[in-house]
C-alpha cells in the first residue's frame, strides 16, 4: 500500500487563493481609507467643508439673539434649516449653529456673513470609521482576524510560485526589498 504524500504547495495555493477572495472587500476599504487618512494635513477625509461669504447689511436689532432677529438674519441669507443653537462670543458677533451642521458667522455691525456647510464624505467616512477602529467592541476582533488573515496571505504568497520566479529567485529579492522599506523609514524617522 502506497503512502500518499502531503501536497503542501497545493494546500498553500488553495489557502492563499480563498483567503485572498475573502479579504478583497476589507483590503479595498483599508487601502482607500489609508490613503485618505495619510493626508489629513491636506484635507478632512470625513467631511467636506464649504464656505460662502456674503453681506446682509448691518443688523440693527436691540437684541440680535432674539428669535425675531435670528429669523430675519436666516431669511436674509436664504437659510431654511432649523436652528440648533447660537453663541455670542463678542457684542458684535453672532454664531448660529444649524441642525444640518451648517454654521453661520455674522458680524453684526457690518453684516458680513460667513456660512460654513459640512457634508459627510460618502464611503470615506464609514471606511475611516472602521479603519481607525472607532467602532471598538466586536469590530476590534473582526479587525484582528483580518490582520491575521493578511499575515497568512503574505506568508502563503511567498510559496505560490516556485523556481526562478518564486521565493528562491526573483521573489527573494522582492521580499527583501519589501522588508527593507519599513526598516529604512524607521531608521530615518527614529
Amino acid at each position: 500500500m502506497a503512502i500518499r504524500q502531503f501536497k503542501w504547495r497545493k494546500w498553500n495555493n488553495i489557502i492563499h487563493r480563498d483567503l485572498g477572495y475573502l479579504c478583497v472587500g476589507l483590503t479595498v476599504v483599508y487601502a482607500v481609507s489609508g490613503v485618505a487618512v495619510n493626508h489629513t494635513s491636506d484635507w478632512n477625509p470625513n467631511f467636506k467643508v464649504s464656505s460662502v461669504e456674503s453681506n446682509i447689511g448691518s443688523v440693527a436689532a436691540t437684541d440680535p439673539s432674539s428669535p425675531e432677529a435670528v429669523g430675519d438674519i436666516l431669511s436674509r441669507i436664504g437659510e431654511t434649516g432649523s436652528l440648533r443653537s447660537m453663541f455670542r462670543s463678542h457684542h458684535d458677533s453672532l454664531q448660529l449653529f444649524m441642525e444640518d451642521g451648517t454654521i453661520v458667522y455674522v458680524e453684526l455691525s457690518t453684516g458680513a456673513v460667513l456660512r460654513e456647510s459640512v457634508k459627510s464624505r460618502t464611503f470615506l467616512r464609514e471606511a475611516n470609521f472602521l479603519h481607525l477602529n472607532h467602532a471598538r467592541k466586536l469590530w476590534t476582533y473582526a479587525a484582528d482576524v483580518y490582520a491575521i488573515a493578511l499575515a497568512v496571505l503574505a506568508v502563503t504568497g511567498l510559496f505560490v510560485l516556485k523556481g526562478k520566479k518564486g521565493i528562491t529567485g526573483r521573489g527573494a529579492w522582492l521580499t527583501g526589498a519589501g522588508i527593507l522599506v519599513p526598516v529604512i523609514f524607521v531608521w530615518l524617522y527614529l
